[in-house]
Order: structure tokens, then sequence, then C-alpha cells
């Protein structure tokens, strides 16, 4: 777990304009809690706070361990996040990060949990029956089918960018659709049970 031994180091928030300012040094703090701060967010910070960059620097750290403590004790109740702070921190910015953390760790588990390696997800379908008039073979023909499109969330490649969506067009005749219902219900029932133990 992580721990916070020098919290004056946060006291340089203090310089922040806005609580915009403390809530997007927060989000970039943790999406780079694993890697090098990028030199664009420490220029940031000291344009907008007229901090050094070695203030920055140390002022990365101390959030870095805050954010990690708070994300560790999966804690998202702000009063919960006060009591963190040592008594004789200063109030208002204690309210402030408690605030700020509190409304970010919520989007950060959806965010960590969206970026763990998976398959792809089915985000949305779509479908429509049609009546088949004729084919290549036949000239008159009435069969019922089905058109389906499923749209496909592919894995997270890049931790800028939104994943890709893939949509994918089937076509489906009655029998395919019988069977695939069949599997399906297969599936449901064996999850319910897994669910109900």
């Amino acid at each position: 777990m992580a721990t916070l031994t020098d919290w004056t180091d946060l006291l340089l928030l203090i310089k922040a304009p806005s609580k915009d300012i403390v809530y997007k040094i927060c989000n970039q703090i943790f999406i780079f809690r694993n890697a090098q701060v990028p030199d664009d967010l420490t220029a940031f910070c000291n344009a907008n706070m007229q901090l050094q960059s070695a203030d920055s620097h140390k002022l990365f750290d101390a959030l870095k361990s805050l954010i990690l403590m708070v994300l560790y004790r999966d804690i998202t109740d702000p009063k919960e996040i006060y009591q963190l702070f040592p008594g004789d921190f200063h109030k208002n910015l204690k309210e402030l990060l408690s605030k700020v953390l509190a409304e970010l760790v919520p989007k950060w588990k959806t965010s960590s949990l969206n970026k763990q390696v998976s398959l792809p997800r089915l985000e949305d379908f779509d479908w429509r029956v049609d009546l088949k008039v004729s084919s290549d073979t036949i000239n008159k023909m009435a069969m019922p089918t089905c058109l389906m499109q499923l749209k496909i969330q592919q894995n997270q490649e890049e931790t800028k960018l939104l994943p890709p969506q893939e949509c994918i067009n089937l076509e489906l005749s009655k029998e395919t659709i019988d069977t695939m219902l069949d599997g399906l219900a297969k599936i449901r029932d064996q999850l319910s049970s897994v669910a109900g133990k």
C-alpha cells in the first residue's frame, strides 16, 4: 500500500487558480501513475501555478501517493478521504482534494477495468427481417432472412485514444437463428446457475 509521509508537497496545490486545474492535474497524475509524467504537464503546472519544475515533480509524487492510497483503500466518500489528511492540513485544500478524488475514483475504476486485457466486447446490435424474393439460381422465392449488425469494441491499443469500434453485418436464416437461440438459452441457464451459487 502507498503511504504519504510528506503532506507538505500537496500544499503546492494552493497555488492552483481554480478547481478545474486541480481536477486536471489529479486526473493526469492517475493516467501517468505508472510512468514518467510528461513534460507538457510539468510545463502546465509551472505556467498555471508559478512553480519550478522540481516543485512540480514533488507535487506529482505526493499526488501519486495520495491517489494510490485512496484507490488501495477503495474510498469513494469525500468524508472518508477527508479523514486521511492530518488534522493540521490546510482545511480548504483538504475539502477540495476530498471532493475531486471522490468524483474521480469511480471514473478511474471504470477506466482501469476497461483497459484490462480482454476479448472484444459487444457494444450494441441492430436487426431487421427481410424477405428474399430471388437469388442467383432461383428467380422467384419467398424466404425470410434476418439481417443483423453487431457493433464490437476492440481492445484498447493506446491510452490516449478510444478503442476502435467495428461493425459486423450478418445474414441469418431461420434455422441459423433457431440454433443460435438454443445455444444462447443454454449459456443463459449456465450463467444463472453460476450466479445463483
